[in-house]
């Protein structure tokens, strides 16, 4: 374990296990938001983190190899702060508090202050710097660019104008169909849904289906129970009358 005096950089190798913990998706360790020093951060607690480096999924290696080397690792982490050792609050359980006692212990909680890769937030300033620039010099574009430019932006606002008057237009429909007809017909019904972008032109009208609506599978067994219900008093019935 690092000795608290002469905590450097942390390694590759311990940056790749605070890495593999910090993504869910890859370790399975589900962390909890709380409010540690007045700012928002994801929490976790040490057993968890534990169970996440031992286990062993569809035959993989785990990260460690037994539990005493994960407590290795974890105390690891917390020497070089790449997490800490907190508390709740009694009476607010997303509040934490730091704990003057930072060794490991599986049954307390701990909040990252590990942000991940820097690579994305590097890159995406760059991005944003490069539009800027780009923007502040449109005046030195080739004549051909800043045409190309303006009909690109007249183009998607012409799209976006058009959605704008299909919406309403839609909308308008509607309220006059619901006022004449007990259902109201929609124009474009899936134009808003979670589908492709040719799937919400399709279909291109279709009536409003009540919430309360059974479906046919639901309907027809209902009718069955009816049906079977009837059936057995009937039965019933004739065996008195016997």
């Amino acid at each position: 374990m690092a000795d608290a005096s002469e905590i450097g950089s942390p390694s590759k190798e311990l940056l790749g296990f605070a890495s593999y913990l910090y993504k869910p998706d890859k370790s399975g360790l589900r962390a909890r938001e709380g409010v540690l020093n007045g700012r928002r951060v994801q929490y976790f607690k040490g057993k968890s983190a534990l169970n996440a480096l031992t286990k062993s999924d569809d035959g993989q290696t785990p990260k460690c190899a037994t539990r005493e080397d994960a407590i290795e690792w974890m105390q690891d982490l917390l020497d070089y702060q790449l997490i800490v050792r907190c508390d709740k609050d009694a009476q607010n359980a997303r509040l934490l508090r730091i704990n003057p006692m930072q060794n490991f212990d599986e049954e307390t909680y701990y909040a990252w202050l590990y942000e991940g890769s820097r690579i994305l937030v590097i890159l995406g300033g760059i991005g944003v710097v490069a539009v800027v620039l780009a923007g502040v010099m449109f005046p030195l574009w080739p004549s051909v660019l800043r045409n190309g430019t303006w009909y690109l932006s007249m183009l998607a606002l012409g799209l976006l104008g058009l959605l704008f008057g299909i919406a309403i237009v839609r909308l308008i429909i509607y309220i006059i169909t619901v006022v004449t007809h007990p259902q109201g017909l929609w124009i474009f019904p899936n134009l808003f849904e979670d589908v492709g972008f040719f799937e919400s032109f399709v279909p291109l009208h279709a009536w409003e289906v009540p919430k309360d609506t059974k479906k046919p599978a639901q309907v027809a067994e209902a009718n069955a129970g009816t049906l079977g219900a009837a059936a057995a008093a009937t039965d019933a019935d004739a065996k008195k009358t016997e």
